[in-house]
């Protein structure tokens, strides 16, 4: 099977070459990533991978295995999505301030005769983030195309992560290690 990776998020490109498989990334412009209001947590990310797949099936080849992903960032019974501007991204940074947060990653691994999918979380938490170092972080990373306005791969993991319950790679934007796991157990690639 040939290994499409439909996204253009550099970090689950690197993720995804972690594990040694040569795969081929494939970007459909404008896809819909709304979902039904009443989903929640890992619900919300595990539709959006399966709407995603949706879109590329059509162009989908018997021999291609598809890769889609999305992750979000729960609080408090609320998503924290991609930041719109700076001051939208230093809120999201006060919010998780001194809290725990969920991170969930839905995937969904897709050929033109079955689809696989799974949702994956982690908790994440922060210590008490001081306002200049929460606008140092945002001016000097741009954490702008990040849910919840922060990687955790970056300064501000370094800094204001104390704790994380699960996995890491999750976090960052792809639980490799379950991803592994489905391909192996679902699609025999070893």
């Amino acid at each position: 099977m040939k290994l499409i990776l439909a996204s253009n998020s550099p970090r689950r490109r690197e993720l995804l070459a972690g594990l040694g498989y040569p795969f081929e990334v494939r970007v459909l412009p404008g896809i819909d990533e709304s979902y039904p209001a009443e989903l929640r947590e890992g619900e919300i990310p595990l539709y959006i991978s399966r709407a995603k797949a949706s879109a590329y099936l059509p162009s989908l080849q018997s021999d291609e295995l598809l890769i889609t992903a999305d992750t979000i960032v729960w609080l408090d019974g609320m998503v924290l999505e991609k930041p719109r501007d700076e001051e939208e991204a230093c809120q999201m940074l006060r919010l998780l301030s001194g809290k725990t947060h969920q991170v969930f990653t839905g995937v969904s691994l897709t050929t033109t005769a079955k689809q696989v999918s799974f949702s994956c979380r982690s908790d994440v938490s922060f210590c008490e983030l001081e306002e200049a170092e929460i606008r140092h972080y945002v001016c000097e990373y741009q954490p702008l195309d990040k849910a919840g306005a922060y990687g955790v791969q970056e300064w501000i993991g370094y800094i204001g992560v104390e704790q994380i319950e699960g996995s890491f790679f999750n976090v960052v934007g792809l639980p490799v290690q379950r991803l592994y796991q489905a391909l192996k157990q679902n699609f025999h690639l070893s």
